[in-house]
C-alpha cells in the first residue's frame, strides 16, 4: 500500500455509507440555495429516481439524521448537519487543493472532489487545510466550514439583484455545469472579479453586465447563480 493510499483511507462513520453521506451534503447544499428540500428536488441534484430517495430519506430518518414527513421533504437534525458539513469541508477543501496544488481548473474540480471525499483522512484533511493557508473558500466561492463545522457569514447577494450602474466583486458561484462554468469563467465571472450590471431586462430578461473590463450579455437563471458584495466587504 502507498503511502498516499493510506493517508487517504477513511472509514465512513458507524452505520454512514457514502451513499448517505452524498444525501446529506445534497440536502444541505439545496437547503443553502433556499426552501424546502422535496424529494423531486432532491432526485434532480442526485440524478436518481424519487422512490430511490424515498427509501433512503426512510433509512436516514430512522438513523436520526433527518427528519421526514411525507409531502414536506427532508430536513438535516443536528447530528445529519454534522456529518454534512464534514463531508462538505473535505469537498470543498479538496476542490481548493486540486486547483491551487494541481493545476485543474474550477470546472474540472467538482467531480474530482466528487470521487476522493469519502476517503479522505483527519491527517490529509489537517494537511491540506495548513497546506492552503486555512482557506474559507473553495475555487467557486463557496464557504469551506472550519474543524468544528462553522462557516463564516458573509453578506453576499445574487448578481439579478445588483442596481444598475453599483460596482460589486463576486465572491461566489454556485453553478456546478462544468460547461456553464467554462462559460462565466470566460466571461469573468468568477470570485475576486469586478463587475456592473448595465442594464437589467424586465421579466426576468436577460442582464447587461460588465466584467473584465468587457461587455456582455447574460441569461437571468445563469446570472442568478452568480452572488456579489459591494467592494468593501470583499
Amino acid at each position: 500500500m502507498s503511502a498516499l493510499t493510506a493517508a487517504i483511507e477513511r472509514p465512513a462513520a458507524t452505520g454512514v455509507t457514502p451513499a448517505m453521506q452524498d444525501y446529506l451534503k445534497a440536502i444541505y447544499r439545496l437547503g443553502e440555495v433556499g426552501g424546502p428540500v422535496t424529494t423531486l428536488r432532491l432526485a434532480a441534484e442526485l440524478a436518481v429516481s424519487s422512490p430511490s430517495v424515498t427509501n433512503m430519506a426512510k433509512r436516514l430518518h430512522d438513523l436520526g439524521l433527518v427528519r421526514h414527513a411525507r409531502y414536506h421533504g427532508v430536513a438535516l437534525t443536528p447530528e445529519g448537519e454534522r456529518v454534512a458539513l464534514d463531508v462538505v469541508r473535505r469537498h470543498r477543501l479538496l476542490e481548493l487543493f486540486l486547483a491551487e496544488t494541481l493545476g485543474y481548473a474550477w470546472d474540472e474540480v467538482h467531480a474530482e472532489a466528487e470521487r476522493l471525499e469519502h476517503h479522505v483522512s483527519d491527517e490529509l484533511d489537517a494537511r491540506m487545510d495548513a497546506a492552503l493557508g486555512h482557506p474559507t473558500r473553495d475555487p467557486h466561492g463557496d464557504p469551506i466550514p472550519n474543524r468544528e463545522g462553522v462557516i463564516a457569514p458573509i453578506a453576499e447577494g445574487p448578481l439579478v439583484a445588483l442596481a444598475p450602474g453599483a460596482l460589486a466583486i463576486v465572491v461566489r458561484v454556485t453553478e456546478r455545469d462544468p460547461e456553464r462554468l467554462r462559460y462565466l469563467g470566460g466571461l469573468g465571472l468568477r470570485p475576486g472579479m469586478d463587475v456592473v450590471v448595465v442594464e437589467r431586462m424586465p421579466f426576468e430578461g436577460p442582464l447587461r453586465v460588465v466584467a473584465d473590463g468587457a461587455e456582455h450579455v447574460i441569461g437571468h437563471a445563469l446570472a442568478a447563480s452568480v452572488l456579489v458584495v459591494p467592494p468593501r466587504q470583499s
